[in-house]
C-alpha cells in the first residue's frame, strides 16, 4: 500500500461525497414534480411522452397496479431482446455478420439485460451486431435503470405519505428517471468519453498489420454511448469482452475515474433524495454513513490484501505484490477501488480480473455481492435493498426494548417484517441451492477454471453475482454452458422480482399508515447507534448465512496459500 493509493481512494470518495447533496436534492424535486432547470426544454417532451403512450400523469396508482406495471413493462423488454437477439443475423447494422444468438444464451442475455444484471455469457464484439447493441443492450440499460429508480422512489413514498392508497405512477416514474436524470448525464458522459479516446461509431471493423506481421483486427462500434449508460445506470455489461479493462472502454486514469465515479454516484445521492422527501435529510445521512462504513472497509480490506500479494513471490526475488490481472495503467489502488465499487453496486463491469485477486481480495466482492448489492447497490434497488435491512434492523431494536419498532413514525408491524425477511431470504436460498447442484454435478463441475478451492469461488462467484443482479465473473469460468445459461438467467430473474414484489409490499403497508409522532420510548434513527445498529444486522445475516460456504472458497485458500499451496 502507498500514501499515493490512499490518496487517490480518498479522492474518489471525497468527490463522491460532494456530489451527494446537489444530485439527491435535483433527483427529490423530479420526483415531486417541482420545476428543475431542465424543465423548460424537457417538461413538453415529458408531456409529449405521456400524450403518445396514453398515460394520465395525475393519476396515481395503488402499490398492486403499480407492481404490476412494472412486471409488465419488463416482461416486454424481454421478449423483444430475445427477439432481436435471435433475429440479428437478418436485420441491418451488421458490417460484422454476426449470427443469431443461440437460444440459450438469448434467454440468459435477454434476462441479464432486463433484470438490471448485465451478466454476458459472450464476447460483444465478436457475438452482437450494432443493432443489439443500441437498440437492445443500451436501450435496456436505461429502462431497466429507471425500474429500479422508479420503485425506490415508490417505497420512499410509502415512508414520506401518511393514510394514503397510492404509491405514485410507474409511468411517470419511469419517464421523469429517464428523461430528467439518466440521458442528460448519459449525454455529457458519452461526450466526455469520446474526448477521452472511446470510440463511437458505426464503421466496419478495421484490419491492422502488426509489427511481427501478423493481421489483427481491431473491432469498431457505437460503444461510447453504451458505455457512458453501462456505469451511470449500475449496468456493467461491457461492450468489449474484458469490459471496462479494454483501453478502448477505459483509455486514461481520467476516463478511469469518472467511470468508477459513475457506478455509485445516483445510488449514493438517491439517500440524500430519501432524505429530503421525508423532509428529514439526517435520515438520508444516516443510510449513506451505514452504506460508507460497509464500502470503505470492503476497499481497504481489498487493497491490503492486494498490495501484500502472494507471500511465496518475496521469497523468489519477486515484488509480492499482487499485480496479476491487474490493469498497469491504474495500479492496485484503483483495482482494488474499482473491484469494490463494482460489487458494491450492481454494476458488474471489471478494469481487473477479480479471478487473479488473492483469495481474500476476491471475497469482499464476493460478500458484497451476497448482502444484497446494499452498499451502495444498484441505482434504486440499492435503496430499496437497504430499507428491507432497515425494517428488519427496526425489528430487532423493538425487541430489545420491549415496544413496537417505529421508523419515521411509522409503526413496523408484522406484514412489514415478514415481507422484509421474504425477501432477505431469496438471495441464499437461489446462491447456496444452485451452489450445490454446480459443485457436485459433471455439468456444473466442467465449467471451472482452477481444481480444489478457487474453482469452488468461481461458482459461489457465478451465482452470488446472478442473484444479485451484479453481471461480474471470475475471469476463466465458462458460464456459456446450457446448465449455467438457464441457472443463471433463473437466479437473475428470481434476485431481481422476488425482491421487488415484498418490497413494494412493504411500500403499500406503510403508505395507509399514519405517523405516530416521536415519544421518549422512540429509538432515533438519524444517529451512529442507528448505523452501527444497521451496520451489525446486515452482516450478521450476511456473516450466519454464508460464513460456511465463503470458509470453503477463499478463506480455505487463504490458509493454504500461506502453507504453501496454491490452486
Amino acid at each position: 500500500m502507498t500514501f499515493n493509493g490512499w490518496l487517490q481512494i480518498a479522492v474518489y470518495f471525497a468527490v463522491l461525497t460532494a456530489l451527494v447533496i446537489p444530485l439527491g436534492r435535483f433527483m427529490a424535486r423530479v420526483f415531486q414534480g417541482e420545476r428543475t432547470f431542465l424543465t423548460p426544454v424537457l417538461g413538453p417532451v415529458e408531456l409529449l411522452l405521456y400524450r403518445i403512450a396514453g398515460v394520465d400523469e395525475t393519476r396515481e396508482q395503488h402499490w398492486t397496479t403499480y407492481t404490476v406495471a412494472m412486471l409488465l413493462f419488463n416482461a416486454a423488454g424481454f421478449f423483444l431482446l430475445y427477439a432481436l437477439l435471435r433475429l440479428q443475423a437478418l436485420l441491418p447494422l451488421n458490417p460484422a455478420e454476426m449470427s443469431a444468438v443461440a437460444p440459450d444464451l438469448a434467454f440468459n442475455t435477454a434476462v441479464s439485460f432486463t433484470s438490471n444484471t448485465n451478466w454476458q455469457n459472450y464476447g460483444g464484439e465478436s457475438t452482437l451486431s450494432y443493432l443489439s447493441q443500441m437498440a437492445g443492450l443500451t436501450t435496456q440499460n436505461f429502462v431497466s435503470a429507471a425500474t429500479g429508480m422508479a420503485l425506490a422512489i415508490a417505497l420512499i413514498r410509502g415512508f414520506a405519505r401518511q393514510s394514503a392508497a397510492t404509491v405514485g405512477n410507474f409511468w411517470v416514474d419511469l419517464v421523469r428517471s429517464t428523461l430528467y436524470v439518466l440521458l442528460p448525464v448519459s449525454i455529457v458522459g458519452a461526450l466526455f468519453l469520446v474526448w477521452q479516446g472511446v470510440p463511437q461509431n458505426l464503421g466496419a471493423y478495421v484490419d491492422a498489420t502488426t509489427l511481427e506481421g501478423a493481421k489483427q483486427t481491431l473491432s469498431q462500434g457505437p460503444a461510447a454511448s453504451q458505455i457512458a449508460i453501462k456505469q451511470l445506470g449500475t449496468n456493467g455489461g461491457g461492450f468489449w469482452n474484458a469490459n471496462s479493462s479494454v483501453p478502448y472502454e477505459n483509455p486514461t486514469p481520467l476516463s478511469n475515474f469518472v467511470e468508477v465515479l459513475f457506478i455509485l454516484v445516483i445510488s449514493a445521492a438517491l439517500t440524500h433524495t430519501f432524505g429530503r422527501m421525508v423532509k428529514d435529510e439526517r435520515q438520508g445521512w444516516a443510510l449513506y454513513a451505514a452504506m460508507s462504513v460497509v464500502f470503505l472497509a470492503g476497499v481497504a480490506i481489498t487493497y491490503g490484501f492486494e498490495a501484500a500479494g502472494n507471500p511465496h513471490f518475496a521469497a523468489l526475488g519477486l515484488d509480492p505484490a499482487n499485480m496479476e490481472g491487474k490493469e498497469v495503467r491504474f495500479g492496485i489502488a484503483n483495482s482494488s477501488l474499482w473491484a469494490v465499487a463494482t460489487t458494491a453496486a450492481s454494476n458488474g463491469s471489471v478494469n481487473s480480473m477479480h479471478d487473479s485477486y488473492t483469495p481474500i481480495g476476491g471475497m469482499i466482492p464476493i460478500i458484497l455481492m451476497q448482502l444484497g448489492e446494499i452498499i451502495f447497490g444498484g441505482v434504486g434497488s440499492g435503496l430499496y435493498g437497504m430499507f428491507l435491512f432497515v425494517v428488519i434492523a427496526m425489528f430487532v431494536a423493538g425487541l430489545m426494548v420491549g415496544r413496537t419498532p417505529e421508523y419515521l413514525g411509522k409503526k413496523i408491524e408484522a406484514k412489514e417484517v415478514k415481507m422484509a425477511i421474504l425477501a432477505v431470504v431469496i438471495l441464499p436460498l437461489m446462491i447456496l441451492g444452485l451452489m450445490a447442484v454446480a459443485t457436485v454435478a459433471p455439468f456444473g463441475l466442467s465449467s471451472i477454471q482452477d481444481p480444489g478451492p478457487h474453482g469452488f469461488s468461481e461458482i459461489m462467484y457465478l451465482y452470488s453475482s446472478s442473484t444479485g443482479n451484479n453481471g461480474s465473473a471470475f475471469a476463466g469460468f465458462t458460464g456459456n454452458t446450457l446448465w449455467y445459461n438457464t441457472t443463471g438467467g433463473l437466479a437473475m430473474l428470481v434476485g431481481r422480482y422476488f425482491v421487488i414484489v415484498p418490497a413494494m409490499a412493504i411500500a403499500g403497508s406503510l403508505v395507509a399508515k399514519k405517523a405516530v409522532p416521536p415519544s421518549a420510548g422512540t429509538f432515533p434513527t438519524h444517529g451512529s447507534l442507528f448505523v452501527s445498529l444497521l451496520v451489525g444486522v446486515i452482516l450478521i445475516i450476511g456473516g450466519l448465512t454464508f460464513f460456511p460456504a465463503l470458509s470453503l472458497g477463499p478463506i480455505v485458500e487463504h490458509l493454504a496459500m500461506n502453507a504453501g499451496t496454491l490452486y
